[in-house]
């Protein structure tokens, strides 16, 4: 069953006092398998946001350098669970020095910080993983070179917080143990909040909303992933009815744009 929620105070923008500034549509899906109530932001699924990776991307820093090619990749990444390390780990023992320009001794290129989250470690500026503009095997990220080299999927040798951004998945567990999940976009305040180090964040920019296709069609194996195929096709179905009619509220950035 689903319903569908147009709420202008979830996720206000980070650059405006105004929450209309970022009003959004929602889609709710009650999960046939669990106690589950999956929340899509239709809004910026509906989106035309793109990966600007190598064509233009400024990078995070307050100093625009597309010339760096280092993208999102400047703080390293977080390890979101066990599983995830783990896998982590094991991409690690499947690079070598020609797709790896900063190779080291594994144990040497993740850390685990105060709060005893393992992550990937900063050198020079950027991830250990990310090869620098130039770098004879191509330029970024090394465990997406290796998927290249492999014939799989980007999402299945990256760790677990690279593939999924710019969607973020949360889950909310109510006393009944009733879970909400929402499944949104990566905003720059969920970096940080005023102290976030991220001063440039691509969804929120129109620079970035330049994609020929919908962002849920784009990221298909990506959404899948993270709900299911049954709930992925309730959300197509819906989605393409809206793409189809045209009856879609524009994404804040856009909108800001106009």
């Amino acid at each position: 069953m689903a319903s569908e929620i147009a709420d202008a105070d979830i996720g206000p923008g980070p650059n405006s006092g105004n929450p209309s500034d970022d009003a959004r549509e929602w889609l709710s899906l009650e999960d046939p398998h669990e106690h589950r109530t999956w929340l899509f932001d239709v809004t910026f699924l509906t989106s035309s946001w793109t990966c600007i990776y190598g064509a233009g991307c400024p990078g995070i820093d307050p100093e625009p350098a597309p010339e760096l090619a280092l993208g999102c990749c400047t703080h390293g990444a977080y390890v979101t669970s066990g599983d995830d390390l783990a896998h982590v780990r094991s991409m690690i023992a499947e690079l070598d020095t020609e797709i790896w320009q900063l190779h080291c001794d594994p144990a040497e290129a993740l850390w685990q910080d105060s709060e005893g989250w393992w992550r990937t470690r900063v050198v020079d500026g950027a991830c250990v993983f990310a090869n620098r503009a130039g770098h004879p095997a191509g330029t970024g990220c090394a465990f997406h070179l290796l998927a290249q080299r492999t014939g799989r999927r980007p999402m299945d040798t990256k760790p677990e917080i690279c593939w999924q951004a710019p969607l973020r998945r949360e889950d909310h567990e109510t006393v009944t143990g009733h879970v909400y999940t929402m499944v949104r976009e990566w905003e720059l305040r969920d970096w940080g909040g005023p102290d976030t180090d991220v001063s440039w964040w691509c969804t929120s920019q129109a620079q970035a909303h330049v994609g020929s296709r919908p962002v849920y069609q784009v990221l298909r194996d990506e959404l899948t992933a993270i709900c299911g195929a049954v709930i992925y096709s309730e959300l197509c179905s819906d989605l393409d009815e809206r793409v189809n009619s045209a009856q879609l509220l524009p994404h804040p950035a856009v909108r800001q744009r106009s």
